[in-house]
């Protein structure tokens, strides 16, 4: 009978043992398989007062993220408070709110952000968090830091193993629990098929999932030669969910380099917010890491559904190819859609031309509506709606259109598609796309099967604003003669930057600067050689020059009622029935990119002059035209050079009376001030002085 009891008391005290571990492991890996990755675990509030509540765990070595925190916001001066003494008091500091202010706190209802600790103080080197009134010296709510707590920081994995292909690295760092930056990156683009690819396993296999690239691209990725880029997982993949990450050729099944991923990292959780997918038609494609089309065929129509994380003034196209064997933008029939307001919009376009649309010899040739070429826009709008910084316009079109500038949706087989991203023009039309596929991309619209592929959307911290290139200013009393050719107009860094204006494909290159502004003297006269190309059967190269007193250009594409808004200075004269003709268009001389250059790269130059270095100069050999002009008193202080046929190519020309450069004046002024003041405080010393 005593054995037993020793028996049954041994048992029930080996239960209570599995129990105390279960529960130190649940407290341990406090809400890890519940829900999204927050850090590592710091503890709960003790709550004393004022309903305070929370979870707290440590983002990194300086920060804290509290989640489903409360508090009734009643005390009188309260604060988050932190400190190394061995209890919250009168000792400590102030930790400002997520919002970056020290003001008092007012009320939090399940609330999560984060809080940083001040003047770069670490975690390790407090004990506490509270909620603490200094006006009371009460302590509302309070966390301790454990003994040896390590916060989550980057860590390193190693470099990429050199199988094929010239693949290398430096050493990997995994920065959070979704971004991985790859230092000194090297491949050298030869492989048929080939992703950034991640998976589970003992090593890479075909079995896994694409990385987006470092611009967010999901085609077959590109030569790289010693480039640090970083990459982010899809959607609501985690650092957590692979064994590996690869360099993996999908076509041939061939690892061309690979790192191994360790588990249990303890890296900072991906501050990182996910916007679920949502799968409103039976089928979807990803098509970039913020854009995706969703459709379904039914009876003898196609429904479409495009989603885009776009700023508020871009548009989303999506069509069929121009070509029955490539993806191609010449000869595509595509939607352009955009929410203008409460308005959404999808509108047919036939593409003839990678330039927007234009009259060729009073024909509309280019990016243009088809109902701007003869035909009809047969796109019916069925929603559209903005949330969550995400355009979702849905459509619908007859699989066979009875207009000849339409394309028939084939249903046996895969077709060719295109898709592009932009900005709207101020006519809210599309610009030259700035986000488009380099590889061809085929879609089945009648698969027996569903297919899907796409991800959620994130919503990343902003990036660091895009250093633009310095702007150049072509201030010389002397010059008299500018030569004005053609050439890209790069990035971000480039035309955009510089005029903060929606840019074309090509820009006005001035004395070989790319959209300078001009400084002349009224009463000289000044010449530009044009070399803009003077074929008006092409819509992409055909630029004559002309000065008016407005900055978009485009004189042509103009209403009569808009072009009598404008006054034109130079490069224009009217026929007898007040038609707009051109009078200085020379021959083309064109700064193009390399063959098979990425314009995509371009913002990865630092400087203009490294950008221009690589282009190449084609020009042909007539004689340039000459625009002559002569400022006078009736010209206006600034006028601007443009293309009479497209917009947003030229910019500013400063009309000065002398050539003082600005501020020049002033500052002297400034300076005569200084002394003058400097003058007057000697003076009146002296006085004084001399009084006593």
């Amino acid at each position: 009978m005593n054995s037993f009891r020793v028996l049954k008391n041994i048992k029930n005290i080996v239960v209570l043992l599995l129990v105390l571990i279960l529960k130190s492991k649940d407290v341990e890996c406090q809400d890890d398989d519940d829900g999204p990755y927050r850090g590592k675990f710091i503890g709960k509030f003790n709550s004393y007062h004022h309903q305070v509540s929370g979870d707290v765990y440590a983002v990194d070595s300086f920060t804290f993220l509290i989640v489903d925190f409360n508090y009734d916001g009643n005390g009188i001066d309260t604060f988050f408070w932190s400190g190394a003494s061995n209890r919250p008091g009168p000792q400590g500091f102030i930790v400002a709110d997520e919002h970056g202010k020290t003001n008092v706190l007012e009320r939090y209802f399940n609330k999560e952000f984060t809080i940083k600790l001040p003047d770069n103080k670490r975690i390790t080197e407090v004990k506490w968090l509270a909620i603490y009134d200094l006006q009371s010296q009460n302590t509302f709510g309070d966390v301790y830091i454990p003994e040896n707590f390590d916060p989550p920081s980057s860590q390193r994995a190693g470099s990429f193993s050199k199988i094929s292909h010239n693949v290398s690295s430096g050493s990997i760092e995994i920065l959070d629990s979704k971004t991985i930056r790859i230092p000194n990156f090297s491949y050298d683009g030869l492989g048929k098929s080939v992703y950034f690819w991640a998976g589970v396993g003992a090593q890479p296999a075909s079995k896994g999932f694409k990385i987006p690239d470092d611009l967010g691209y999901l085609d077959p990725i590109r030569a790289y030669n010693e480039e640090t880029i970083t990459l982010e997982l899809p959607g609501e993949r985690t650092i957590f969910e692979i064994d590996w990450l690869s360099i993996f050729d999908l076509d041939t099944n061939e690892n061309f380099g690979s790192i191994l991923i360790a588990n249990g990292l303890n890296v900072p959780p991906s501050l990182t917010r996910i916007i679920p997918h949502q799968l409103a038609l039976p089928n979807c494609k990803q098509l970039h890491k913020n854009f995706q089309v969703q459709w379904e065929v039914f009876g003898p129509a196609v429904t479409m559904l495009l989603n885009g994380k776009v700023d508020i003034d871009d548009y989303m196209s999506f069509g069929i190819s121009g070509s029955d064997t490539k993806s191609q933008m010449v000869g595509a029939d595509a939607a352009v859609t955009y929410i203008d307001g409460h308005l959404g919009y999808a509108v047919d376009y036939h593409i003839d031309s990678l330039a927007s649309c234009v009259q060729v010899l009073d024909v509309n040739k280019g990016v243009c509506k088809d109902t701007d070429v003869g035909g009809q826009d047969n796109f019916q709008l069925h929603t559209a709606m903005r949330e969550d910084g995400i355009n979702k316009i849905t459509f619908r079109r007859s699989l066979i259109s009875s207009d000849a500038l339409d394309k028939e949706f084939v249903l046996d087989r895969p077709m060719f598609v295109v898709w592009s991203m932009g900005k709207l023009d101020s006519n809210k039309e599309p610009a030259f796309h700035t986000v488009y596929p380099k590889k061809d991309l085929q879609i089945h619209f009648n698969s027996t099967e569903p297919f899907n592929d796409c991800f959620s959307f994130t919503d990343s911290p902003p990036k660091q604003e895009v250093e633009i290139w310095e702007p150049v200013h072509i201030f010389d009393k002397n010059l008299r003669l500018f030569n004005a050719t053609l050439g890209p107009s790069a990035g971000k860094k480039g035309y955009l930057g510089i005029t903060k204006h929606v840019a074309n494909s090509l820009s006005w290159y001035i004395n070989g600067a790319l959209a300078p502004e001009l400084y002349m003297r009224r009463g000289l006269t000044y010449a530009f050689k044009v070399r803009g190309g003077n074929n008006p059967h092409s819509t992409e190269y055909y630029h004559p020059l002309i000065i008016t007193n407005e900055p978009i250009g485009g004189f042509d594409k103009l209403s009569d009622s808009k072009q009598k808004e404008i006054r034109v200075l130079a490069g224009v004269e009217f026929t007898r029935r007040g038609r707009p003709k051109p009078t200085v268009a020379g021959p083309l001389c064109l700064l193009k990119y390399p063959e098979n250059y990425d314009r995509r790269l371009d913002d990865n130059f630092m400087t203009f002059r490294k950008f221009h270095l690589s282009l190449i100069r084609e020009c042909e050999g007539n004689e340039a035209a000459t625009l002559e002009i002569t400022p006078n008193s009736s010209w206006p202080d600034t006028v601007y050079y443009n293309s009479f046929t497209q917009r947003n190519m030229g910019w500013k020309i400063h009309i000065v009376d002398n050539f003082a450069r600005p501020g020049q004046f002033s500052d002297a002024i400034t300076l005569f001030s200084c002394i003058s003041k400097f003058l007057i405080i000697v003076c009146t010393s002296t006085a004084i002085l001399l009084n006593l």
